[in-house]
């Protein structure tokens, strides 16, 4: 029996492995940001229900319409030399016409996604920064984060390298718009 000589493997194959293998207990969720691997448990009602009134919202007021996805695993361009970020957001919308979630994988790439959406919980700086960056990284148009220890919500538009060039923040209460192809005025009042 020969042995065969085998290339090794570097720092972040291993950990993008590592990554795929978990088997995270039913209803966590486990995500590779930025080089670091993060498990975060089950989301609380509230958490949820805010999710809830602003995919209502997007179906009922979007002058597109518009197909969402909750926790939809996507893949996107990392930072330095980490592997691939491998990011679920806490939903994804996409153009209704594109059925860009029709025979996906569990782990997409990111092209067509038109906004992503995060609703701050046990890990709310991962969503303020690190998250944030992945998704400008991936060229993802609109990024709306609802920060609930701020009782804010933020559009950030305009991706460029590791950061959104605009963003918008408004305290919960207060309307914020959602540029094309929503072309709406998302209403926070119930999010209180």
């Amino acid at each position: 029996m020969t042995a065969m000589a085998h290339e090794p493997l570097t720092q972040e194959e291993v950990l993008l492995e590592g990554f795929l293998a978990l088997d995270t207990p039913q209803g966590f969720r486990a995500e590779l940001i930025e080089g670091e691997i993060v498990v975060t448990p089950p989301p609380d009602g509230d958490h949820e229900d805010c999710i809830g009134l602003i995919v209502e919202q997007v179906h009922t007021r979007s002058r597109t319409r518009m197909q969402f996805a909750g926790t939809k695993g996507l893949i996107l361009r990392s930072g330095g030399n980490c592997p691939k970020d491998r990011v679920i957001p806490d939903g994804t919308f996409a153009p209704r016409e594109r059925r860009l979630y029709r025979g996906a994988d569990s782990w997409m790439p990111c092209d067509g996604v038109t906004m992503v959406l995060e609703v701050t919980s046990t890990k709310p700086k991962a969503d303020r920064e690190a998250k944030r960056r992945c998704y400008a990284r991936g060229g993802i148009p609109l990024y709306l984060l609802v920060d609930r220890e701020a009782s804010s919500i933020t559009l950030f538009s305009d991706p460029e390298k590791d950061d959104y060039r605009e963003h918008c923040t408004r305290p919960l209460g207060k309307s914020i718009t959602l540029p094309e192809p929503f072309a709406f005025d998302l209403d926070t009042t119930d999010f209180l």
